[in-house]
């Protein structure tokens, strides 16, 4: 796993490089407003996405550095929905990657304010990109849509809807596939349609990839601390949210999530240069926060 953590803090080093550049332009009046989106932006976290496609286009022989424009969109999405999904009117968490979220620190209509800055200035960049030809317009069309009302925000909606009620399985899944799943699928379709390969598979892998990483983000919020999560465990539990644990109890959850870690693998057994990705199912699966 030396090589794995290498090559993560590699792509890792990249992106927030890349990220810090952008945000050092950012220079909106009021001042509040730049260093709300600063503070969430820049508080640290695991880069996933960013980190996944920088992963795929590698795999399929692309140059991360020169689509870093279409990483920090990525990233400014994930970002916005976090400091949203945080709001007390949503899942009302006072911390985010180990500190305070941003309405805690900035207020609760200024957090809203930063989300929806967030959002616009993503596809602010989505549209520059869109400019360099049709395989860059179709890849920010991916994005968008993953991240609108068919995608992640159609999933936040379900969660919403579906909280405290006696949903089940396919209620379960429609969550997981949209809320989580689409901004996983996102970055491996953008990669695919730059490249002009492998959408298929790679479809299936970050399906499956998303659907298992809210598997074990469901147990960890059951199994560990608050300290090791970054947030507050036990949410899940306390605002009635519908969880893999919930539907299926810890054993078969567990269960679960081995199967789906097995059709990840499986997903890239036709595609060369794998390692990485191969790797990062089982760093999901055992992942601890």
């Amino acid at each position: 796993m030396k090589k794995f953590s290498k090559k993560y803090s590699e792509y890792w080093d990249l992106f927030e490089s890349g990220l810090r550049n952008y945000c050092n332009g950012l220079n909106y009046e009021p001042p509040i407003l730049a260093e709300s989106m600063r503070y969430s932006l820049l508080s640290g976290g695991k880069r996933m996405r960013p980190v996944l496609f920088f992963a795929a286009l590698d795999c399929l022989g692309g140059t991360p550095k020169e689509e870093m424009r279409f990483a920090v969109a990525l990233e400014m999405i994930h970002t916005y929905s976090l400091i949203h999904d945080d709001l007390p009117s949503m899942d009302n968490d006072d911390f985010r990657r180990g500190k305070p979220s941003n309405h805690k620190v900035f207020g609760e209509a200024n957090a809203v304010l930063a989300g929806d800055a967030l959002l616009s200035a993503a596809f602010d960049i989505l549209l520059s990109e869109s400019g360099r030809g049709k395989k860059y317009l179709r890849a920010a069309q991916i994005l968008s849509e993953c991240a609108g009302p068919k995608g992640m925000i159609a999933g936040q909606s379900a969660d919403i809807l579906y909280s405290g009620k006696n949903a089940g399985q396919e209620e379960l899944r429609f969550i997981y596939e949209h809320k989580t799943g689409k901004l996983f699928v996102a970055p491996f379709l953008m990669a695919s349609t730059i490249m002009g390969k492998y959408t298929a598979e790679f479809t299936e892998y970050a399906k499956n990839l998303g659907i298992l990483f809210q598997l074990t983000d469901d147990m960890l919020d059951e199994k560990e601390e608050s300290e090791t999560l970054g947030k507050t465990a036990g949410k899940d539990r306390e605002e009635g949210k519908l969880t893999c644990v919930k539907v299926f109890g810890m054993e078969r959850s567990e269960e679960l999530a081995d199967e789906f870690a097995e059709k990840c693998v499986s997903a890239l057994s036709n595609i060369e240069n794998n390692d990485f990705l191969i790797k990062t199912v089982r760093v999901i699966r055992e992942r601890n926060h």
